[in-house]
């Protein structure tokens, strides 16, 4: 059975990942800063962008939104599977996002990119924050017709 504290990092550390998806949704990436730690390494290779820290990331994610290449994100669920060891955590998160694309006949198609993450977490002076995050693998699927998107 967990412990009231095991049960209080949790749900800090879930808290902390849905605010990243929001930071991400919002496109406000220097918030960035508040949810990963200052050393962080950020790796999300797997969907063609940066490997390294944190800044080169920020730096990534709005040449990303100027040059037009970041989709249109809404993370529709996020759900993190975490472990707690102490002042250190791991976790699993996976992120689904709408994304609207043109077809060869001018027209758009929907899909849902799917996103799967590998997180660290540490326990700072200012509560938990993500010291790494790796994308572990994405795909791309078609959003049937009943999800009204």
């Amino acid at each position: 059975m967990l412990s009231q504290q095991e049960m209080s990092d949790r749900w800090e550390i879930q808290d902390l990942v849905f605010h990243y998806a929001q930071i991400i949704d919002d496109k406000s990436f220097d918030d960035l800063r508040n949810i990963f730690t200052s050393d962080a390494h950020v790796d999300y290779s797997v969907f063609g962008g940066s490997v390294g820290d944190l800044e080169t990331t920020i730096a990534y994610l709005k040449e990303a939104v100027a040059e037009g290449v970041f989709p249109n994100s809404q993370h529709l669920n996020a759900n993190v599977q975490v472990s707690v060891d102490g002042d250190t955590g791991k976790g699993r998160v996976m992120c689904f996002n709408p994304m609207e694309m043109a077809m060869p006949d001018g027209g758009t198609q929907v899909f849902m990119l799917g996103l799967w993450y590998v997180d660290e977490y540490r326990r700072t002076d200012a509560g938990w924050r993500i010291s790494r995050r790796v994308e572990e693998k994405s795909w791309v699927f078609n959003v049937p017709d009943f999800m009204g998107l």
